[in-house]
């Protein structure tokens, strides 16, 4: 579902986010009439909710009824509708070359370039960004750029609240911020003038992460954050593992931003120490703002917290990617090497997707040529000649998009005018790759990407310096510094000419180049999005419009042109693609990138650490800026899925589907889809439920078992495995104290196992549940080397391991078989008390201390004491 080529218009998800995201709306739906297409609300779910477009056949009062896309009929309020003054794209495009070309000096300028921008816009080869789209002549409240960097936070109290003000501010808007933290003081360092200790950096991260997930930006999308720390940063580590530490940070993505000698400390596996300034200084609440180099120029001393194995800190970095997609790696002074700002302003963070480095309060703008509409079917080739212009034009129109924008703060306005940062991408990659018959990852495609993509950014600079010739350079443009970046140096030597017009005209642009993700804006024009491939020819996406099936047209074209037969190999998707094919495409063009590149290798569900350890070192030595990697299903919820992934599951990897999802198969015809994790899950009815009690083991009166005393992060642990027919059916835990986050969630996870065991007869169950629950890690562990145990779920596996061992020992099973009724009733773990000057830390007594969950951090923390509830990591406290 997209485009119709005839006449453009826009059909199905493609309509949906045209009309949702990015057409001009009337903020007074109160004038709804009959006749109006809308967007209706058709399902309220602040997670998950659904919206159709239609057209209202009725209203009364302050209810409608809208008659949708599919024909359905929905009641609705007025106010909860979607009213849109355009409806068509061509509307859009009218808008958005007027509004880029007032910004001309007279009106025969105004002219030409309306006539030349609507040109550019027609068919969606150029693609504004998202910030464009919606808010150019829109409302003077919205900004035109994508991507925002303020400064790190002022390492006190007021300086924090001021940057939390400045990112609602910008996030209200409509654009994405980064923020590096590492101006902030590290965990338990001491804070004089409140006589207490710092939370650390990590926790005043959460705050941010909580404030985005509040914003909604202009009624259609969250707000998106990025938060960094660097290498040297004392809490590191603690950031680094965040995201397992339930609760804390859920509404920002994470980078590490990673240095050379870090890299050559891994390579060498050096010791690494992690370091933070002397807050004591007179200076540091003046000079000290992140930047560790500058204040070391200034001959300020830098204390040491402690040394770390770098290859520990880097293998704690890959695991934690590996489990769940983050955090991400951007080799920051890698960037700034090859950074055209490195003689006036370094690169501090990147924007919330990764694909724009930015200095302090720096800005860009974004766009994108739809490379699927420069194939030249006569020639079979590219069309040359058409995408110079495109590429022309489109940077004249970001460029103008920097006089067009609002600021509402100074510090961008007068940044923007100093650098003119603008970022031309790209999407329909992969769809105009698969029209020239060329495998994308394959030797052959990485010649081509050099190809393309050198001659795009040679077309760019050149425009950029003709612009320049005209209207003048940046503010700080200085010749033979520019020329001297990184990046500079590669396009001079390849292109000479280019050196020549800058040194001739100068340089309009510090940057020009920007490989952004096009997620929404690619989907809705009908094309792949950004340089990725494909995620698959057929899926189902979900998203704040609802879950939809997509196809893939050019897929679809072909099939039904060669009806019975399998697509050809150069019909790649992101999952059969290797991860380093992945990486090595990324290398090829971020090569012709002076910013940087949102890209991620999907790696499958199998792909180990190791493997993933190589994939990042890869992308370093291949002068990639960043990396980051989606093994599949390693997150809770995935935006897209495929049935195909349950069809080439291996028979044991089937096993891992929830019973309900194995039941479904009987009914599916009677089910609803989403896709949690990438698997097909469903909405139970009676008839599915009728197929589960089948399969469903009933439970004799009288079963067998052991009894398993583990020591465990959140205290001690009674675990009892039951055998029934010579195998674990059961598994009842005890955790905790009775009425705990603890003891429930125990429970929970002993229902669960027992039901997965005695459902159906699917592979060796205990083999797939130990594969599954091992090795799961959480905030802390307790024991060393075979005797470490990392969480509850990790105790279990190690139980079932012991478990056959322990029930065919003859000579000793009858000390630990014991009858168990329906009900187990296992004796309460006994009150460990840390002995007196002991301190509760790794396997010691006060580690094994019955602890719950601490709501503020979310780690094993929180300890009763005097009627109170105490966390011993965070400070939070509350009493009853």
């Amino acid at each position: 579902m997209g485009i119709s080529q005839s006449s453009k218009r826009l059909e199905g998800l493609s309509e949906k986010i045209f009309l949702d995201r990015y057409a001009l709306k009337n903020a007074d739906t109160s004038l709804a009439k009959v006749g109006d297409t809308v967007l209706v609300l058709t399902k309220d779910d602040p997670k998950f909710p659904a919206k159709e477009v239609g057209e209202i056949i009725s209203r009364e009062g302050d209810s409608v009824q809208v008659r949708t896309r599919s024909g359905e009929t929905v009641k609705s309020a007025v106010e909860k509708l979607t009213l849109n003054i355009e409806k068509t794209p061509e509307e859009l495009w009218d808008r958005l070359a007027g509004a880029m070309a007032s910004v001309e000096a007279t009106p025969e300028k105004r002219n030409e370039w309306t006539e030349k921008f609507r040109y550019i816009l027609d068919d969606w080869k150029l693609v504004p960004g998202g910030r464009i789209a919606a808010g150019a002549d829109a409302s003077d409240e919205l900004t035109l750029f994508n991507c925002y960097v303020i400064p790190s936070p002022h390492d006190s109290r007021g300086g924090i609240m001021s940057t939390l003000s400045e990112m609602t501010e910008i996030m209200s808007r409509g654009g994405g911020v980064g923020i590096n933290l590492s101006s902030l003081r590290p965990r338990r360092s001491v804070v004089k003038g409140v006589n207490g200790s710092s939370s650390g950096a990590v926790s005043w991260g959460g705050l941010f992460s909580y404030t985005t997930g509040l914003i909604e930006q202009g009624g259609s999308r969250r707000g998106a954050l990025m938060l960094m720390i660097n290498d040297w940063h004392p809490d590191l580590e603690d950031f680094i593992t965040v995201k397992s530490t339930m609760g804390q940070i859920t509404n920002a993505n994470l980078s590490v931003c990673v240095s050379n000698g870090f890299m050559k400390a891994v390579k060498e596996d050096l010791e690494w120490e992690l370091v933070f300034p002397d807050t004591t200084d007179p200076d540091y609440n003046d000079k000290w703002d992140g930047n560790l180099e500058a204040w070391k120029q200034l001959g300020k001393t830098v204390k040491p917290y402690r040394t770390v194995r770098a290859r520990e800190v880097w293998h704690t970095i890959i695991e934690s990617a590996w489990k769940s997609a983050e955090p991400g790696v951007v080799f920051m002074e890698y960037y700034n090497q090859m950074s055209n700002s490195w003689y006036f302003n370094p690169i501090i963070c990147t924007n919330p997707c990764g694909e724009q480095g930015l200095p302090a309060w720096g800005v860009c703008n974004l766009s994108a040529i739809n490379l699927s509409k420069f194939y030249d079917a006569q020639k079979h080739d590219v069309d040359w000649e058409d995408l110079a212009t495109v590429v022309r034009y489109s940077t004249r129109f970001l460029d103008n998009v920097i006089d067009k924008t609002p600021y509402h703060f100074e510090e961008n306005r007068e940044n923007q005018q100093k650098e003119r940062r603008v970022g031309l991408g790209s999407m329909g990659l992969a769809e105009l790759m698969i029209k020239l018959k060329i495998r994308y990852g394959s030797p052959e495609s990485l010649v081509f990407l050099d190809k393309i993509y050198a001659f795009m950014a040679r077309e760019a600079y050149l425009a950029s310096a003709e612009i320049a010739s005209e209207k003048g350079s940046f503010q700080a443009f200085i010749a033979d510094k520019f020329l001297e970046s990184g990046f500079m140096k590669n396009m001079t030597h390849v292109f000479p000419e280019v050196g020549e017009a800058i040194k001739k005209s100068g340089m309009r642009n510090v940057t020009v180049i920007t490989q952004a993700p096009t997620g929404s804006t690619g989907t809705m024009v009908g094309t792949s999005t950004g340089i990725e491939p494909y995620f698959a020819f057929e899926y189902f996406r979900q998203s704040r419009l609802g879950f939809d099936k997509q196809y893939v047209p050019i897929a679809q074209e072909w099939k039904d042109a060669n009806p019975n037969q399998e697509l050809p190999d150069y019909f790649v998707t992101s999952m059969t693609l290797t991860a380093e094919d992945h990486i090595r495409a990324q290398a090829a063009i971020q090569k012709w990138v002076d910013s940087s590149i949102s890209k991620t290798a999907n790696c499958p569900s199998d792909f180990t650490v190791e493997e993933t350890k190589r994939l990042y070192e890869l992308a370093f030595d291949l002068g990639c800026k960043g990396v980051t990697i989606y093994r599949d299903g390693s997150r809770d919820v995935q935006v897209l899925s495929t049935s195909a992934d349950k069809k080439e599951e291996k028979k044991e990897e089937k096993a891992e589907a929830a019973p309900v999802a194995v039941a479904a198969e009987a009914v599916k015809e009677e089910a609803s889809l989403t896709n949690l994790s990438g698997k097909l899950a469903v909405n139970v009815d009676a008839k599915t439920e009728q197929v589960f009690d089948k399969q469903y083991k009933r439970r004799p009166q009288i079963l067998r078992g052991a009894t398993y005393k583990v020591n465990t992060p959140f205290g001690m642990a009674y675990i009892t495995i039951n055998d029934m027919n010579g195998t674990p059916s059961e598994i009842f835990l005890n955790v905790g104290k009775a009425g705990s986050d603890v003891f429930a969630m125990s429970e929970a996870l002993g229902r669960v196992c027992s039901l997965f065991l005695r459902y159906g007869d699917h592979g060796d169950k205990v083999k797939l549940l130990v594969k599954h629950l091992k090795g799961i890690g959480g905030s802390g562990a307790i024991g060393f080397g075979t005797n470490r145990v990392e969480s509850i779920a990790d105790a279990v596996a190690k139980a079932l391991e012991q478990h056959d061992e322990v029930m065919n020992e003859q000579d000793d099973a009858r000390n630990y078989v014991t009858a168990t009724s329906e009900v187990l009733d296992a004796p309460a773990p006994a009150p460990v008390v840390a002995p007196s000057g002991h301190s509760a830390h790794g396997g010691s007594a006060a580690s094994a201390a019955t602890k719950d969950l601490c709501p503020s951090c979310g780690s094993a923390s929180l300890i009763n004491s005097e009627g109170c509830k105490n966390c011993a990591n965070c400070g939070y406290s509350r009493c009853s």
